[in-house]
């Protein structure tokens, strides 16, 4: 794969991150009834760079858990043969709870899907929002994000790829050509 362009790079990335957790704030009321999970793999240290910022604004930092969404995936037989699953790592209940679901880039929607799916396994929240670092389009099911870091329109052809310094070395986020 050929790079056309870096989209964000660390501090457009930590800004973005600031202003949804402002809009998080100011959507929701009671931030006492709001938690984040990260869907696996880098929307966990987004979850997590979120409630930071979030503390930062209202002194009180969310709950934040983790979702491994891979049994829940409707293309899993492509995804691998004997794919290793994790536990969801959500430490607190998600009843009557405002859930944020955070990840790093939404294209056709199924892993959101997907997400809802577990979540509603581990209890009925009041309402589930989407946070979505990069929105590129190409939806195939009715799924919007609610809260988007930026929106890159892209071709098939094309693919956003998200670094973060906790899991990648480095923040920034890359427009590739296959």
């Amino acid at each position: 794969m050929r790079e056309k362009a870096i989209l964000l790079d660390g501090i457009s990335v930590e800004r973005a991150l600031m202003r949804v957790a402002h809009q998080i704030t100011e959507k929701n009321s009671d931030m006492n009834a709001v938690c984040l999970i990260g869907i696996k793999t880098r929307g966990v240290p987004l979850a997590e760079r979120l409630a930071r910022n979030i503390a930062e604004i209202t002194g009180s930092a969310p709950a934040v858990g983790t979702l491994d969404i891979t049994l829940y995936r409707d293309d899993l037989t492509r995804v691998a043969d004997s794919p290793i699953v994790r536990e969801p790592q959500i430490p607190f209940p998600v009843e009557g709870k405002t859930v944020v679901l955070c990840d790093d880039v939404i294209y056709t929607g199924r892993t959101i899907r997907a997400a809802m799916d577990a979540v509603m396994d581990s209890g009925r929240p009041a309402r589930i929002q989407l946070f979505e670092l990069i929105d590129r389009g190409h939806r195939e099911l009715p799924i919007r994000p609610d809260f988007v870091g930026k929106n890159v329109p892209t071709s098939h052809s094309e693919v956003i790829t998200v670094r973060l310094a906790e899991t990648d070395g480095e923040t920034c986020v890359k427009l590739l050509e296959r």
